[in-house]
C-alpha cells in the first residue's frame, strides 16, 4: 500500500554542467532513488570520473538509505550519465521512457553505432505514460512529456514532480525543441499538461542557469509560480505563439559543447562503446563538411 507522505528530496547541483541531480527517498523505508545523475567527464582531456556520483552514494549510505532505482528523465544531450557506477555499487535498476527506442532509432545512423540495439535493453526499465511503481511506501507516477525529446518523461512523487528539461525555472523559460525527433508544439502540450496538476504541486528542475538579474541558482518552483510567471508559457500564452517564440530561439541557439559524447553514451543506458583492441574506449564525432568545403573531408 502506498503513502501519501511527501519523500525526502536532496539536490545535487553540478555547476559544470548546470545540472540537478536528485537523491529521493522514502522516509518510512529509506527506499531511495537517483534522479538524472552526472558523470564527470573532461571533454577536453578525455577523461571521466565519479566524483558527482560518489558525493550521492556517500550521502545515502551516511542516511542508511537502500537505493532501487536510477531515474533518467531523459537522454540527456548536456552530460553524460552516471548511472552505470550507481548501478555497479548498489544493485539499482536504470529507467527512462520506453520512446527511448525512438531517440536510438534516430541517432544510431547518425554515430554508425552497430552495436546499438533499438529497443531499450540497455536500460532495465522501460516506463509507460502513466505507470506507476513502488519506492518503498511512496507511489511514483510516470508522465510522458515529449516535445524537447520523443522520451522525456516526469516522475510524479506525492506533491513533487521532477521534471527534467521541459520546462525551467519561471525567470529561464522552457526547454529547446531543436533536437532531432524534437517538436514546439508537441513541447506546449506537454507542459500545459504538467501545469494543469493542482497549483500547490512542486516542480523539481533539471538544469538552471541563473536568469539575467539572478544571483544565484535555483532548481524548485511550483505549479502555480509557472503559470503566473514563466516568461514563455505562462497563464494567456496560447500554442501558435509558444510555437513561434521557441522556433525562432531554437534557430539561434548553438549546439550543446557535450552533445555529441552524450548522446552517444546515455542512449546506451551511460554504457561507452565497446573498448577497441587497445583497451580505450573511443566515442565518435560525425563530420558534415558545409557547402564548399568537401574537398577537405575528401
Amino acid at each position: 500500500m502506498t503513502s501519501s507522505q511527501a519523500p525526502d528530496i536532496e539536490a545535487f547541483f553540478d555547476e559544470a554542467t548546470f545540472t540537478v541531480s536528485y537523491l529521493v527517498a522514502d522516509p518510512a523505508t529509506g527506499a531511495a532513488a537517483v534522479i538524472d545523475p552526472v558523470l564527470d567527464y573532461d571533454h577536453k582531456a578525455g577523461t571521466v570520473d565519479v566524483r558527482s556520483v560518489e558525493k550521492i552514494l556517500q550521502q545515502a549510505e551516511a542516511r542508511n538509505l537502500r537505493i532501487e532505482w536510477v531515474l533518467e528523465t531523459h537522454a540527456h544531450a548536456d552530460h553524460l550519465s552516471g548511472a552505470p557506477w550507481i548501478k555497479a555499487k548498489t544493485g539499482a535498476k536504470i529507467g527512462i521512457g520506453e520512446h527511448i527506442k525512438d531517440v536510438q532509432r534516430i541517432f544510431r545512423p547518425i554515430f554508425n553505432a552497430d552495436d546499438l540495439k533499438t529497443d531499450g535493453s540497455d536500460f532495465d526499465h522501460l516506463f509507460r505514460d502513466g505507470e506507476k511503481i513502488s519506492l518503498g511506501a511512496l507511489e511514483i507516477e510516470i508522465m510522458h512529456l515529449p516535445g524537447h525529446t520523443p522520451a522525456d518523461i516526469a516522475y510524479k512523487i506525492a506533491d513533487a514532480v521532477f521534471v527534467g528539461d521541459t520546462i525551467f525555472m519561471p525567470d529561464y523559460g522552457t526547454a529547446r525543441a531543436d533536437f532531432p525527433g524534437g517538436d514546439a508544439a508537441q513541447l506546449y502540450r506537454s507542459i500545459r499538461k504538467l501545469l494543469s496538476l493542482p497549483p500547490e504541486t512542486r516542480l523539481f528542475m533539471c538544469h538552471d542557469y541563473k536568469a539575467p538579474g539572478r544571483d544565484q541558482y535555483a532548481w524548485e518552483t511550483t505549479v502555480r509560480e509557472q503559470r503566473e510567471a514563466n516568461v514563455h508559457i505562462h497563464d494567456g500564452v496560447d500554442a501558435e505563439e509558444f510555437v513561434a517564440m521557441r522556433n525562432k530561439r531554437d534557430e539561434k541557439l548553438a549546439a550543446p559543447v557535450l552533445l555529441l559524447p552524450s548522446i552517444q553514451v546515455n542512449i546506451r543506458a551511460g554504457r561507452f562503446p565497446k573498448a577497441e583492441q587497445n583497451g580505450v574506449h573511443y566515442l565518435v564525432i560525425p563530420v558534415r563538411p558545409r557547402s564548399g568545403a568537401e574537398a577537405v573531408v575528401n
